[in-house]
């Protein structure tokens, strides 16, 4: 008989988290289950993370986001280059889920079981092996800064390089399918090939909410609610509230509006 698992190909693996619950659940499940995943390397903070990457090239790496020392995006930016997948390991309540799921990045909630493990580890196969996806893991960091949270900036790749957007300037955003209209004051305008359920992911709820299927609106350009299925905005511009979005509208609006 032939033995599937001494054929299979072998991926080498790092775990990098501060938390040794996770570091020991990953090394006893990935032993268990997955024999074909080799843990080469395991890291307990950033630092010891950059170095272990620097002395070994693993396939894949299991890298939590927030560890006592950094995060897993500010140990990314320290590598010269990224030559391996990456797994996030978070918490949905983390403010860094909107933004690995923004740019469409593998992640792992806490706490994690069997098969959200195996699902993550298939997922890792069908894609193959290589870099996965630098560019959008720096996207992801930059929307991750911490002068970038304080000033409420939101940064988006387009084609013509990278864009960083006030918050406090954003009217409200249109969706067209695979594009959205960024409305901003001053008669600007921005169209990003982003849905606008993609933005609607990243945005602060507290500023933002979708009003109408095709609509975002930012909560510090509402001038007046003149009725029940409109909003008007301090361009002038009036925008519509859908039916069924109504009482959601109008229950955001009371609750994070300024005084």
């Amino acid at each position: 008989m032939t033995n599937t698992t001494s054929i299979a190909q072998k991926i080498s693996c790092a775990i990098i988290d501060d938390d040794p619950f996770i570091r020991d659940l990953l090394v006893d499940k990935l032993q268990q289950y997955f024999p074909e995943v080799q843990v080469m390397a395991i890291a307990r903070n950033g630092k010891e993370g950059i170095e272990k990457l620097q002395e070994s090239s693993p396939d894949l790496v299991f890298l939590d986001v927030e560890m006592n020392d950094m995060t897993g995006f500010e140990m990314l930016s320290f590598l010269p280059e990224i030559t391996f997948k990456t797994i996030f390991i978070t918490s949905y309540r983390h403010y860094a889920i909107k933004a690995i799921r923004f740019n469409a990045l593998d992640y792992l909630l806490k706490p994690f079981d069997l098969e959200e493990l195996r699902n993550a580890i298939s997922r890792f196969k069908n894609q193959g092996n290589g870099a996965g996806k630098p560019e959008r893991i720096h996207q992801a960091l930059a929307n991750l800064t911490n002068s970038d949270i304080k000033e409420h900036i939101l940064t988006l790749n387009t084609q013509d390089g990278e864009l960083k957007i006030a918050i406090k300037d954003i009217l409200q955003i249109q969706g067209d399918r695979n594009y959205s209209c960024i409305h901003l004051v001053k008669n600007r305008r921005e169209v990003v090939s982003k849905t606008l359920s993609d933005l609607e992911e990243i945005l602060d709820q507290e500023f933002f909410f979708r009003c109408h299927k095709s609509h975002l609106v930012n909560i510090l350009h509402i001038h007046s609610i003149p009725s029940t299925f409109s909003i008007q905005l301090s361009s002038g511009l009036t925008l519509p509230v859908s039916r069924r979005r109504k009482q959601d509208f109008q229950d955001w609006y009371h609750k994070n509006k300024t005084a």
